[in-house]
This record gives structure tokens, sequence and C-alpha cells, in this order.
């Protein structure tokens, strides 16, 4: 009777049944759980498998780090030249853009009466000479008095001044080249009339060339007069040039300093006023050149290259000396050094890996 009263309570109040069950199913999971950590872990499931890696050893070499300034081609030497007499523009026997000689007319001035005034000059200067030989015979003789030998000296030096000045005047009435070079403009016209200081001619050298750059104040110290320079211009063509001059202040607006870089031109094949880039070598340094799949990221996104330590991966920051189409000068390697290659996107630093050597 008692068993029936039982189902008969368990029958009316069915979830007693189910709380058993949950009970006795939480009782089960607990005892596996416990069962699970005292048995012994299978050391083998754990153990992964390391990362294999290729890499190869680099040696140090020494190398020049560069610098690339910009610039534009400039004439050697450029002259402006100008009247130095009044007068009318008799002939002008060159045109713009011919080539002349140092000393060659460029154009001839009007000498009005300059020979006459440099004829009077020269029998003024005879007439004078003979004054002064006087005055000096009359003084040995003691028949002159020293005031009057001294103003025919006065005199004397003059007139000599004078023909000086009708020499110089008729020799300025011919505007001349004052070096080899090429007429870039002419400022005036047969027939034109030019005041002292009026713009007649240009003239060029370009025979040789100069490229001005500006260097920043960290790299002034490495330049030296006197050194290769590389030159390359738009139409890729390279030629050698040599550092002529350095600037010892610095630009105040740009905090560089101004330099000039001379280049060889014999032909004039090469005009003034074109871009130009020029390389120049700076301190000598130990470095590793290495391409650029080479380079990897760290995780933090710094770029450099993961090296090989004791069958472990070192990530090394790089320190670039200079950049070439087939790769990048790196130094801080030290003098020997052995860079993953393949399979350096697979591990980190500090992996262990399974490293091989690639044939050369």
């Amino acid at each position: 009777m008692a068993r029936l009263s039982i189902i008969r309570y368990l029958s009316v109040r069915p979830y007693y049944i189910s709380l058993f069950f949950v009970v006795l199913l939480a009782f089960w999971l607990g005892i596996g759980a416990s069962d699970a950590d005292e048995k012994p872990r299978d050391a083998s499931a754990e153990v992964v498998p390391l990362a294999k890696v290729s890499y190869h050893s680099f040696q140090a070499e020494l190398t020049h780090k560069t610098i690339d300034l910009y610039g534009r081609t400039a004439p050697d030497r450029q002259a402006r030249l100008g009247a130095e007499i009044a007068g009318k523009i008799l002939s002008l026997p060159v045109r713009k853009g011919d080539s002349v000689r140092k000393g060659q007319v460029i154009s001839s001035i009007d000498k009005g009466d300059l020979e006459i005034q440099l004829e009077r000059a020269q029998a003024m200067l005879k007439v004078r000479q003979k004054e002064f030989k006087a005055a000096e015979s009359l003084k040995k003789r003691g028949l002159q008095g020293e005031v009057a030998f001294t103003n025919a000296q006065a005199a004397l030096v003059e007139s000599r001044a004078m023909v000086s000045n009708a020499k110089i005047a008729l020799r300025n009435t011919s505007v001349t080249a004052p070096f080899d070079g090429i007429v870039d403009h002419l400022f005036i016209e047969q027939g034109d009339f030019v005041g002292i200081g009026d713009p007649v001619a240009s003239v060029i050298d370009l025979n040789k060339l100069v490229i001005e750059a500006d260097v920043s104040e960290r790299h002034i110290q490495d330049l030296t007069l006197g050194q290769i320079a590389k030159v390359r211009f738009i139409h890729d063509q390279t030629v050698e040039g040599r550092v002529r001059y350095i600037s010892r202040i610095s630009s105040l607006a740009t905090n560089t300093f101004p330099i000039e870089v001379e280049i060889a031109n014999p032909e004039q094949k090469i005009p003034a006023g074109i871009s130009s880039e020029v390389e120049l070598n700076l301190q000598e340094q130990s470095a590793v050149k290495v391409t650029p799949a080479m380079l990897a990221l760290d995780e933090v996104g710094n770029l450099g290259v993961k090296t090989l330590v004791d069958d472990r991966v070192l990530f090394v920051p790089i320190q670039l000396v200079k950049a070439e189409q087939d790769g990048v000068w790196l130094t801080g390697l030290g003098d020997t050094v052995n860079i993953i290659t393949t399979g350096q996107g697979f591990v980190r630093d500090g992996d262990q890996v399974v490293a091989v050597k690639q044939a050369q």
C-alpha cells in the first residue's frame, strides 16, 4: 500500500521525477570531469611541429650612404653687356644665338669726334713734353723756380691722362665679348641710340654647366669640395660632375645650404635650364644588400628583416643606407647575418624553427 501511495503521489506531482533526473545527470557529469582531470595527459598530443624556413647568409660590405638633390642647369658664366659711351648703333655683326670668341665685336657705336679728340690730345701731349723738358733744364741750371717746374710737370701728367681717356672712349665704341660663348640676347637694333649703361647684349658660357642645389644641415658636413657627383637628366642621360662650391651660411627660409656642382659640356649639347638630379656620396658604412622580398613586418607594423640566431627568429628593424633598383642596403646587422628568405610570413620574433640554408 505504501508503494502504491508513493507512485500515486509522484503521478500527481511529476516535476519531482524531473528534478530527480536532473540531479542524477549533474552528479554523473561531475564524476566524469574529475576523472578527466586525474587522467594523465598525453604529452605527444601537445607537440606542435616547428615551422620550416629557408635562410641565406650575408656578408656586410662597405658602401656609401647617398643623397639625391634636385636642381636645374645654369651657364658657368653669364655677362650682361652695356654701352660705356653714348651714341648711335652703327652695326650689329652678330645675331642672337651666334657663337662668339673672346674680344669679338658684338656691336659698334658711332665714334663721333672721338678720333679728333685723340689727335688733339696727342698733339697737346707733345707740347707739354717739350715744356717739361725745358723747365727741367732751366731748373738744373738754377734759372727756373720750383713752382714753375711743378706746374710744367702737372700739365704733362694731365695731357697724358687726356690721351688715355680719348683712347678708352674710342675703344668703348666697340662692345666686345668678354669670353668665348653664345649671344643669348640682343637688346638693341642697328640705328638705336644708347646711353651710358644701356644694355646691349647678354653672353653665356655653356662649355661648363653649373647645377645649384640645396643640402640639409644633417648632410652638409659630409660633403667636400671636389668630390664626384653623379648627375642624371630628365631624359635619363647620366654624366659625372664635381662639387665646386659649398656655402658656409644656411638659408633662413629653408635651413639648407646652397651648393654648386660643375659638369663639362664641351660640345654644348646640354642646354641651360633643364631639370637634373644629383646623387652625392656621404660617409662610408658597413651594410648588407637585400631584396625587398626579404623585408617583413613585426606585430606592431615595424619594417625590418627576420634573422636566425641559434634556430630562433630574431626580428631586426631596418636601418636604411640607400635604395637601388635591385635592392636596398641595410646597416646594423653585423658583419655576418642569416636572413630568412622563405617562410618569414609564418613565424614571429622568438619562434623556434627548422632552418634550411638556401643554395647559393
